[in-house]
């Protein structure tokens, strides 16, 4: 089912088209059949790593692996996320917030030595930024990296680290002195000693994503891994603009999710002697269901336009972040309701769907960090 009420296929390239064609595909075939399993035993195929790779949606957006436009990038977050939060974070973490550091910051070796075998999947990354006592305020972070005779020994802890208990490379941020300014990024690889990786279990909410808590117990690197163009907290922030932007379309896969499994129960479900579909406020429901669609896909897709013209603010990218991820907690809930109580079990998505919302509401910047973003631009 094609989820696209204001035929927004039109203004998409054949290239584009073919794109979100082909992780649609990808998704039905090889995520659908098993999800429901992956989230109840709390378990991330990592198998999937080299297969996603093959595909090319890992460093898509770099000219060198493919170069896919901002929309086309998109497309792919949205059709990973219409099968589980947890593939496209997976994704999302390795192009966004692995990939992207070293290709804009890193050296010409760094790039060389990791680049190509995180395209491929042979190597899986993780982004260290979030620590137990400060998420919203990376500025206060407590890890910490100190230079002596050209190496550097870092020593802290960050918390809920997607990826961290199947990386190979970490993208640690730690500060150099007392101040933001100081903030400095560093690949550490997952075998150095001191690394430590404890996975966060009993989650609730992305289940079939892998998390972890890593634990820097002075660990040593050669100041060849520290990214030379990374100063300060613009440059992790930057990065997370990258990955909230592969949010704002993965809230519309969610969502177009949702809806399908709605509409295609509504139709079938038999109540009063005819499908509840005809009930005009099953209908409502559906209504109210594809509004927060057709707004969130158009918004995603003016993002895409100011990203590819270089145009793009991170403030555009908060507002619809925010307005994304909370429209599809509304149409989880409300495809839920249509669904009845068969809408709590693992064959439908909208309660998965809804579990999984509660993170991505939360990560990337909370709601109400993106309201705070949103508003001081509008009175400044």
């Amino acid at each position: 089912m094609n989820v696209d009420y204001f035929d927004l296929d039109a203004f998409l390239t054949t290239e584009e088209r073919l794109l979100r064609d082909t992780v649609r595909q990808f998704v039905d075939e090889r995520c659908a059949p098993h999800v429901a399993e992956w989230f109840e035993q709390g378990r991330f195929p990592v198998e999937l790593a080299r297969e996603l790779g093959q595909l090319g949606l890992l460093g898509a957006e770099l000219e060198q692996f493919g170069g896919v436009s901002p929309i086309g990038y998109g497309l792919i977050c949205q059709e990973l996320e219409r099968g589980d939060s947890g593939l496209r974070s997976f994704c999302s973490v390795q192009n966004s917030l692995v990939m992207f550091p070293i290709a804009h910051y890193g050296s010409p070796e760094q790039r060389q030595q990791w680049l190509p075998r995180l395209a491929e999947g042979s190597a899986i990354g993780c982004f260290g930024l979030t620590e137990p006592e400060h998420g919203s305020d990376p500025a206060s972070m407590e890890t910490t990296a100190h230079y002596e005779d050209g190496r550097w020994t870092i020593r802290g802890c960050k918390a809920w680290i997607t990826n961290a208990p199947i990386c190979h490379v970490a993208v640690i941020w730690a500060k150099t002195g007392q101040s933001a300014d100081t903030i400095r990024g560093f690949l550490v690889p997952s075998d150095t000693p001191g690394f430590v990786v404890e996975s966060i279990e009993r989650k609730l909410s992305m289940r079939a994503s892998s998390t972890g808590i890593i634990y820097l117990n002075d660990c040593v690197v050669p100041d060849a891994n520290r990214l030379p163009d990374a100063v300060g907290l613009k440059a992790p922030l930057s990065c997370l603009t990258e990955a909230r932007y592969g949010i704002c379309w993965g809230a519309v896969g969610a969502m177009q999710s949702c809806y399908e499994s709605a509409v295609s129960y509504a139709r079938q479900r038999m109540q009063f002697g005819q499908p509840i579909a005809q009930f005009q406020l099953i209908q409502e429901g559906l209504v109210d269901i594809m509004t927060n669609i057709v707004s969130s896909q158009l918004m995603a897709y003016q993002l895409g336009r100011l990203k590819a013209e270089k145009r793009l603010r991170h403030q555009q990218v908060s507002l619809v972040k925010r307005h994304n991820v909370a429209a599809a907690r509304a149409v989880a809930a409300r495809a839920r309701s249509i669904l009845g109580a068969n809408g709590i079990t693992l064959d439908y998505p909208p309660m998965r769907v809804m579990a999984n919302l509660e993170s991505v509401y939360t990560y990337e910047g909370t709601h109400e960090i993106h309201t705070l973003v949103v508003g001081a631009d509008l009175v400044k």
